[in-house]
């Protein structure tokens, strides 16, 4: 994996968030906390937890190793998680930035939420911060749909690399 591949998925990535923060906007707050029975019970909480991932990931690269997730009520408002999402982007596509080969392939030794010792290799690690986004953005989805509300645009990868 190369640092321009690394690029391309984080810009994938940020394109995707946005497209669903923008098909967030119209919700009321009631709709927007409204607990829909998923694996995150409301959209809200969804996509705390996938800032969330985000910050756990960012925080382990930078050699700490959080205990716990953010929770949904840390971020009341769409407003308030955008502008956080927004300077972790750029702390993100900094690190990513900074690393030559060498640190791509670096494997990193971090804790787990629970404590447990992990090692990954940083790609590895940028490529599973960009997936977990695809398969919560999906839940997204299907919850703006249950609420009535219209869906993000497309946010599949080929589309990305079509409007390139």
């Amino acid at each position: 994996m190369t640092s321009q591949d690394l690029k391309t998925l984080l810009d994938y990535h940020y394109w995707a968030r946005d497209r669903v923060l923008a098909a967030l906007e119209p919700l009321t707050s009631e709709q927007y906390t409204r607990d829909l029975g998923s694996s995150f019970r409301s959209v809200r909480d969804t996509v705390v937890h996938v800032y969330s991932a985000d910050w756990i990931w960012y925080q382990r690269w930078r050699g700490e190793s959080p205990s716990e997730r953010i929770k949904g009520d840390a971020f009341p408002d769409l407003p308030g998680l955008r502008d956080a999402w927004q300077t972790l982007e750029g702390q993100v596509r900094a690190h990513v930035a900074s690393l030559d080969a060498d640190g791509i392939e670096r494997v990193m030794e971090y804790r787990l939420l629970n404590g447990l010792p992990c090692a990954t290799p940083f790609w590895q690690m940028l490529q599973h911060v960009v997936n977990h986004g695809t398969y919560h953005r999906g839940q997204v989805t299907t919850m703006l749909r249950q609420l009535g509300a219209a869906p993000p645009k497309d946010v599949d990868l080929i589309v990305f690399y079509r409007e390139r």
